[in-house]
C-alpha cells in the first residue's frame, strides 16, 4: 500500500503542541485539535510514529469521517468506507465507541450498527457467504461521535504508548512515561547538563531523560498490534527499527541523578533502569531532600513531588516545598521545573515561577512551575 493514509496521535490535555512538534520532527505536517494531532502520511509512518512518539497516548488510523444524525446515515456511511483496504477476511475487529454532543448518544447502539456495517462490507468484498471467522490479527475499531460528526479509526498501537516495556515495578502513585518525557522536553536541558530528580519514585523522569539524551526511540523494546497487519510489510517495520538503531547515540555521556527518601523506590528505579538498558547511565541515591548538595552551576532539577492531596499531608508537603525553595535559592544558575497540584506552591517555594503550564497527571489537574536559571557566565 503506497497511498497516503490519515493518522491521529492522541494526546493528554496540555501536551498537544509537544506531540505535534514530535510529529513535525518525523517529517509530517500535523493539524492540532483538542486531545489529538491529525496528519497525512505514508503507511511507513505507522511503524515510525509508534516507535518514536514519546508524549502521545496512542496512534490511530482514520478510516473515515462523516456527518451522521441518524442510525441509517451511520450504517450507510460506514458501509461505504473501504474497510477491506485494512482488515483481511480473518481479521478480528471489536468495536468501541464514544459520543459527545450528538443526536446519536447511545454508544452501544452505535457500536452495533458500525459492527454490522463493517461485517456486510467485508463479506461482500472478500466474497464470504457465512460468518466472518475473526480469528486473525486484531483491528480495534472505534466510532467517535462529536457534534454529529463520526470519526472511525483503527488503533495501531495496542497497549498505550506510555508502556515502554521497561517498568518491572512501580510505586503507589505511578507516573506515566509519556508525561515524564513531556516534562523533560518542556525544558532546555541538553544531554551534557546535569539533571537531578530528588523525588524520583520508580525512576520515570530520569529514565525518560536518559532515553531522550541518547536519542533512543521509546518504543524500541516493545511490540505493537499493527506489527501483525498484512497491509504493513515486515520490511517497513525492519526499516523503522534500523532507523531507530542508526539514530541512537549510545556513546553520549549522561549526568542524571535520581534520589528518593524511600530505599525501596531506589531499588525499583534501579531495576527499571536496567530493564531499559540504562543501568550504568543513571546514578540513584536514597536520601532526604534536605541532604541535597549541589556542587556545580547551571544544572536542571525536574521533579514530580508529593502533592498533598489529603489534608493530613499538607503540612509535610509545605515543609518539603519550603526546603526545596531554600536549597534552590542558593543555586540561582539552576533551572527548576516542578509539577504539582498544590495551588500555593509558589508561596511555599518562596518565588514566583518564570512560567506556568497547566497539565493533567491522570485526572489530577496540575501546574508545571518553571524557573529559569541565571546564566553561568
Amino acid at each position: 500500500m503506497t497511498q497516503q493514509i490519515t493518522l491521529i496521535a492522541t494526546s493528554a490535555m496540555g501536551l498537544e503542541s509537544i506531540v505535534a512538534n514530535e510529529v513535525r520532527n518525523l517529517g509530517y505536517n500535523p493539524q492540532v485539535e483538542n486531545g489529538k494531532i491529525m496528519f497525512e502520511a505514508p503507511v511507513s509512518a505507522i511503524p515510525r510514529c509508534n516507535l518514536w512518539l514519546r508524549t502521545a497516548d496512542r496512534l490511530k488510523l482514520v478510516v473515515g469521517k462523516f456527518k451522521a444524525e441518524t442510525f441509517d446515515e451511520l450504517f450507510e456511511a460506514t458501509k461505504a468506507l473501504q474497510w477491506e483496504r485494512f482488515i483481511p477476511e480473518d481479521g478480528a475487529f471489536p468495536v468501541s465507541g464514544k459520543s459527545h454532543k450528538s443526536k446519536l448518544f447511545s454508544v452501544s447502539d452505535c457500536q452495533a450498527i458500525v459492527k454490522k456495517a463493517i461485517v456486510d462490507r467485508l463479506k461482500l468484498k472478500h466474497g464470504i457467504a457465512g460468518r466472518l471467522p475473526e480469528n486473525g490479527a486484531l483491528y480495534k475499531v472505534e466510532v467517535a461521535l462529536l457534534k454529529d460528526v463520526a470519526t472511525l479509526t483503527i488503533d495501531t498501537s495496542g497497549t498505550g504508548l506510555h508502556k515502554r516495556g521497561y517498568r518491572v515495578a512501580q510505586g503507589e502513585a505511578p507516573f506515566k512515561e509519556t508525561l515524564a518525557a513531556a516534562l523533560v522536553l518542556l525544558t532546555n536541558w541538553k544531554p551534557d547538563d546535569l539533571l537531578i530528580d530528588p523525588f524520583c519514585g520508580s525512576g520515570t523522569i530520569p529514565i525518560e531523560a536518559a532515553l531522550i539524551g541518547q536519542n533512543i526511540a521509546p518504543g524500541f523494546n516493545r511490540e505493537f498490534v499493527s506489527e501483525k497487519w498484512n497491509f504493513i510489510s515486515s520490511k517497513l517495520w525492519e526499516e523503522a527499527l534500523e532507523e531507530a538503531e542508526d539514530l541512537a547515540n549510545y556513546e553520549q555521556p549522561l549526568r542524571i541523578i535520581g534520589s528518593d527518601i524511600n530505599h525501596q523506590m531506589i531499588e525499583i528505579s534501579e531495576g527499571n533502569a536496567i530493564e531499559a538498558g540504562l543501568g550504568e547511565l543513571i546514578e540513584w541515591k536514597q536520601m532526604q531532600l534536605k541532604d541535597l548538595a549541589i556542587k556545580e552551576e547551571g544544572g536542571y532539577l525536574i521533579g514530580n513531588p508529593p502533592y498533598g492531596e489529603r489534608i493530613e499531608d499538607e503540612a509535610y508537603v509545605v515543609h518539603l516545598y519550603e526546603t526545596l525553595g531554600s536549597i534552590m535559592r542558593k543555586n540561582e544558575t539552576w533551572s527548576v521545573y516542578i509539577l504539582t497540584s498544590y495551588k500555593q506552591f509558589e508561596k511555599a517555594f518562596g518565588k514566583t515561577a518564570t512560567k506556568r503550564r497547566k497539565l493533567f497527571n491522570g485526572f489530577i489537574e496540575t501546574t508545571y512551575y518553571q524557573y529559569y536559571g541565571k546564566r553561568k557566565y
